[in-house]
């Protein structure tokens, strides 16, 4: 494990790289040491550096925690990897086990909150609580791409097909892309990226999110923006099936509210989190 620490104005962040057999895991932890956890779990192809302009406001009361799933940012990428949804959320877990997180509200972005569900089905135990993102609720739900594909031959894509490539996770399709953000899929090999695709749609069609959610009984608080362009918006009330779920839709956004309206994305978290806290870490 390599770790690098700072500290600035009673916060704490640790950049941390956890070694495993299957690829090291990258992690990044934000916020006071004794606080209750909020884990953030990226979508797909992307990486813990899609919060950013989240993650400072949820610290005053948190401890975030941001996992790069394995293929994804500063997390390792071989070409041979496991991404099927439910070793990503086993990796997830085994970084909570390594942090000495016993339970932490989990908040997934878009295929993030995929990922989030399977570690609530995998670990009950750990997940107080449930934030999905624009997570689609199954395969009925999604919209055809506006843009082409890239494939092979265009690999690796250029700024310009990356970002026309993400456009439709934007209410404004000429909204800016970070450019941390473009360099981490330029160095994404394409069969790691055709797997980090093609996993979630697999993981939606064997059974649909609402449907293992309801089985659960974990809390849930599902965001969706109405103008989002992936995800047929109307498709959030889906969520509703399962016990005690509130849905609230975000005008105004699309596909990626934590960027896109970051504070209102913050405000409805913490109020999810303050009725569902986890508890304090301790710190070690």
């Amino acid at each position: 494990m390599r770790a690098t620490v700072g500290h600035r104005g009673g916060m704490t962040t640790e950049e941390t790289t956890l070694s495993r057999d299957d690829g090291d895991i990258f992690v990044r932890q934000d916020g006071p040491r004794d606080a209750p956890v909020l884990l953030l779990i990226h979508g797909t192809a992307a990486s813990g550096r899609t919060w950013d302009a989240l993650v400072p406001l949820l610290t005053g009361t948190h401890r975030v925690i941001r996992v790069d799933l394995l293929g994804c940012g500063r997390s390792a990428k071989p070409v041979d990897g496991d991404y099927r949804t439910p070793a990503q959320a086993g990796r997830v877990a085994a970084v909570l086990d390594r942090l000495g997180v016993g339970r932490a509200v989990v908040v997934g972005h878009s295929s993030g909150g995929i990922t989030a569900t399977a570690l609530a089905e995998q670990r009950p135990d750990v997940v107080a609580g449930l934030v999905l993102v624009d997570t689609g609720p199954s395969m009925a739900a999604f919209t055809a791409p506006e843009t082409a594909a890239i494939g092979p031959a265009q690999w690796p894509p250029t700024d310009d097909q990356i970002r026309q490539f993400a456009a439709t996770g934007f209410a404004r399709p000429d909204f800016e892309l970070p450019a941390d953000i473009l360099a981490e899929m330029r160095e994404t090999p394409f069969e790691v990226f055709a797997a980090l695709m093609q996993d979630p749609r697999w993981y939606l069609e064997e059974k649909t999110l609402p449907d293992r959610l309801a089985a659960l009984g974990t809390p849930l608080l599902v965001l969706f923006g109405e103008q989002d362009r992936r995800w047929r918006p109307s498709s959030a009330n889906d969520y509703l099936v399962v016990p005690g779920a509130r849905v609230e839709m975000l005008p105004d956004v699309g596909h990626t509210p934590i960027i896109e309206d970051p504070a209102r994305t913050a405000e409805l978290v913490l109020d999810f989190a303050a009725s569902h806290p986890a508890p304090r870490l301790t710190p070690g």
